[in-house]
């Protein structure tokens, strides 16, 4: 496909004088702006030349091009503007050899190693509507039906999470003093949000203190009478909150992490002690955070201990959910969840398990009035009173992500959603279940959802392992070893397997163990595709130690 001479940018020897230069350039930028109708054949053209580089990248079945970085880095060393427009043909030519040829495949089925996986056909052409329709969601000037659809989507969720009565909904749905959740950008920006807003809540106006928004940190923790301000969870939060600690000015060594057991869960009697070290040291705690899918290996925490422990101490309880809030639509699973409708605040991404877009996470709370406790107004925009949603919000500025909320909620619904969270977890113990049939795999911890983490065993480990007679020399080869399998198998390219660093207690010490971590919600990944997953790293492996032997004899 290309497209037609006539309706690209003439080059560069055609001016002849700088007013014929100017005049022709003008012409040439009016074309990208017209409407669709005035100037359908070149639309038409480039949607079709996009289309097909869409259908070659979806369809495309290895992980990853086995380009070297370096070689790719040379790819993008201009640093100058070009003076004169680029005509589309060359453009998009440009794209697909250098930036969509050596794009990571997301959507193949054997790349099991991130939580980004296929989207569903309909984000496409939502994709496109959202952008024709270009709404700015800060502010109902600019975003007019818009803001009301992601109310509404947004009380779906919170609806799936909270379970409230009718009359709750009804009352709070639309009402402009209410915030049932807020889109914002991804998981990072929710948890911020959730943090923010229990800080302000919990050191807001009291009697003369005007409260934290206005007079600060130091300020609101002399006059309550703190020493200073943490934040609680496990050892596992995600880094975020070490970004929110940052932010809140609060520190990151405030941002106090808690041991978990065997199974990657909080430790609840080693958080209970924590929480009454810090009543004692006087120390504010302005959350209690649990995890209901861990970053590294999905696990979830025990919530409904972790909500009696915030409730007994008045402390806010957050949950972030962002990878496994989802399981809620499972029947079969939800119980793992059990206690996050206690949650003051819960974050999802919907990037992950409601397979949507990059670019849409949500944060909600129990209490439709929380998050009057970070509102800001201006003149300009965001005015009190008004519905724009962008006044209860860090972010200002933002696409009509919420497009692809409601869509997904509606085009997937709870019985769809129940079935991609109950194949998910299902081939995760399928995988569970071979690599522990496995000689050559020991899986390291029994999947809660649907992540695992497993290593590669090199044969003269095996019986070692098998007889626990591992020396912490012997665990620091194989996490060699297991490193370099992984990066092995990113540069060729076949197929795909994220690693993590996990913590083990061996003959009293804390011993590193690099680990494989494959996460497994792709719908369109089946059991074929995770054997051939094992099978690739088997492959791999035998080569690694071929070559080592090679060397060694030489």
């Amino acid at each position: 496909m290309t497209l037609s001479k006539k309706e690209t940018l003439p080059k560069n020897n055609f001016f002849s004088t700088e007013q014929t230069l100017h005049s022709e350039i003008g012409k040439y930028i009016m074309q990208m702006f017209a409407s669709p109708n005035q100037e359908k054949y070149i639309d038409t053209q480039i949607d079709e030349l996009v289309n097909d580089f869409c259908q070659e990248f979806l369809s495309a079945k290895d992980a990853n091009s086995n380009i070297n970085i370096d070689l790719l880095i040379k790819n993008f060393g201009d640093s100058q503007i070009p003076t004169q427009p680029t005509d589309f043909e060359s453009y998009f030519k440009y794209l697909d050899n250098n930036v969509i040829a050596h794009s990571v495949h997301t959507s193949s089925p054997q790349f099991i190693g991130h939580m980004t996986s296929a989207l569903p056909s309909f984000v496409r052409p939502i994709a496109k509507l959202m952008t024709a329709m270009n709404q700015n969601a800060v502010k109902i000037e600019t975003a007019k039906a818009l803001s009301f659809c992601e109310r509404e989507a947004l009380a779906m969720m919170h609806r799936q999470i909270y379970n409230l009565s009718d009359n709750f909904y009804t009352q709070h749905i639309q009402n402009n003093q209410s915030t049932l959740g807020i889109l914002v950008s991804g998981g990072t920006i929710a948890n911020i949000t959730a943090l923010w807003c229990a800080r302000n809540k919990s050191l807001g106006a009291k009697n003369e203190f005007f409260g934290i928004e206005k007079e600060g940190l130091t300020a609101a923790l002399n006059f309550y009478g703190y020493k200073g301000a943490v934040v609680i969870g496990s050892e596992l939060m995600h880094f975020s909150f070490d970004k929110a600690a940052d932010l809140m000015g609060i520190s990151t060594q405030n941002l106090i992490r808690v041991t978990v057991d065997s199974k990657n869960r909080v430790n609840i009697r080693a958080l209970r002690q924590t929480v009454a070290d810090c009543r004692k040291q006087n120390l504010h705690i302005i959350a209690i955070v649990g995890i209901a899918g861990t970053t590294d290996s999905g696990s979830v925490d025990p919530l409904e201990d972790i909500a009696e422990i915030a409730q007994e101490n008045n402390v806010h309880f957050h949950v972030d959910a962002a990878w496994g809030g989802p399981v809620i639509f499972s029947k079969t699973h939800q119980h793992k969840l059990a206690g996050i409708e206690k949650a003051d605040s819960v974050t999802i991404d919907g990037h992950k398990q409601l397979y949507l877009p990059m670019g849409i996470g949500m944060v909600f709370f129990r209490d439709p009035y929380l998050a009057s406790s970070i509102e800001k107004h201006a003149s300009y925009t965001m005015r009190k009173g008004s519905f724009d949603l962008g006044k209860r919000a860090l972010e200002g500025s933002r696409p009509g992500m919420a497009l692809f909320l409601h869509a997904g909620l509606k085009l997937i619904g709870l019985k769809g959603y129940e079935f991609l969270i109950d194949e998910g977890i299902r081939k995760t113990q399928y995988m569970a279940a071979r690599i522990s049939a496995m000689p050559e795999f020991e899986l390291l911890v029994e999947p809660d959802t649907n992540l695992l983490i497993y290593r590669y065993i090199p044969e003269q480990f095996r019986v070692i392992i098998s007889k626990k007679q591992l020396t912490e020399t012997d665990n620091q080869s194989i996490n060699n070893f297991n490193e370099y399998l992984q990066k092995m198998q990113r540069q060729i390219g076949r197929t795909f397997i994220s690693r993590t660093t996990k913590t083990t207690i061996s003959l009293g010490k804390e011993i590193p163990v690099i680990a494989m971590r494959a996460v497994i919600a792709n719908p369109l990944t089946t059991e074929e595709d995770i054997e051939a997953v094992l099978n690739d790293q088997i492959q791999i492996a035998s080569e690694i130690l071929i070559s080592y032997l090679a060397k060694t004899n030489n």
